[in-house]
């Protein structure tokens, strides 16, 4: 089965459709990482968007703030504020949606966690020390994670006992048939990696075959809306830069 796997919308619309756009008729399923809201302009938008898609889902730090389920103290003032705006206007529904997502889960040979799979809802694998500590928190092949907003990838020979860490861009492709993996499609809503462009994964579940993907979508578009509501600048400005 093809799955499209995609991590922190936040709420961004116009980044969310241009996946969906640009990966359209190459799956079969969704598989998405959580953080649907926070930050974006478009949180309503954005859960039916994905409820729409039958989708195996996740929550995420920022969903589970807006659900007043995570305090906003290590929050930063622009998340904070879009945290509190998102709970005013999330509709029951959506918010039920929210509420019904855990933030891990495991599917066969793959577990799914928001940030980790030993913090499902905080804590960033960017390292290779923190990477190397979370293998030993799931007993799958695979773990898929989100969070960081940043496409890569750990991968662990046991045989050799050896752990590398590889950053990656649009078209890379690996196959996952010898060793053990940490991956991160990157973030669809807000990329941090310096590329502005909303990222996501395909994979194969049967040929165990991973491909990265980018692709531009109409970031003045949701600065715009963003604008209109009087959301903070840093959150607007930061989408063009990827960061």
């Amino acid at each position: 089965m093809r799955i499209l796997v995609i991590s922190d919308v936040h709420a961004n619309l116009v980044a969310l459709e241009a996946v969906l756009a640009a990966a359209e008729g190459e799956w079969e399923r969704v598989w998405f990482l959580g953080d649907l809201v926070g930050y974006g302009p478009n949180p309503n938008e954005c859960v039916e968007r994905l409820r729409a898609l039958d989708p195996l889902a996740l929550s995420g730090n920022h969903d589970w703030a807006v659900l007043g389920k995570l305090d906003t103290e290590d929050f930063n003032s622009e998340a904070r504020h879009a945290v509190y705006w998102t709970r005013r206007v999330l509709s029951e529904e959506n918010r039920l949606y929210l509420e019904s997502l855990a933030p891990r889960r495991v599917e066969e040979r793959f577990t799914l966690a928001h940030a980790s799979p030993r913090h499902p809802v905080w804590e960033y694998i960017l390292d290779l020390p923190t990477a190397l500590d979370n293998f030993g928190y799931f007993d799958t092949p695979y773990c898929l994670v989100g969070h960081s907003h940043v496409p890569l990838l750990f991968v662990l020979d046991e045989a050799a006992n050896e752990l590398n860490y590889f950053a990656v861009g649009h078209g890379d492709a690996v196959s996952l048939d010898q060793h053990r993996f940490i991956l991160n499609p990157g973030g669809v809503g807000q990329p941090r990696d310096g590329d502005p462009r909303a990222a996501y994964a395909l994979l194969d579940d049967e040929t165990l075959q991973w491909e990265f993907r980018r692709v531009a979508y109409d970031v003045a578009e949701t600065q715009r809306r963003m604008r209109e509501l009087k959301m903070p600048r840093r959150l607007i400005e930061r989408l063009e830069h990827g960061l």
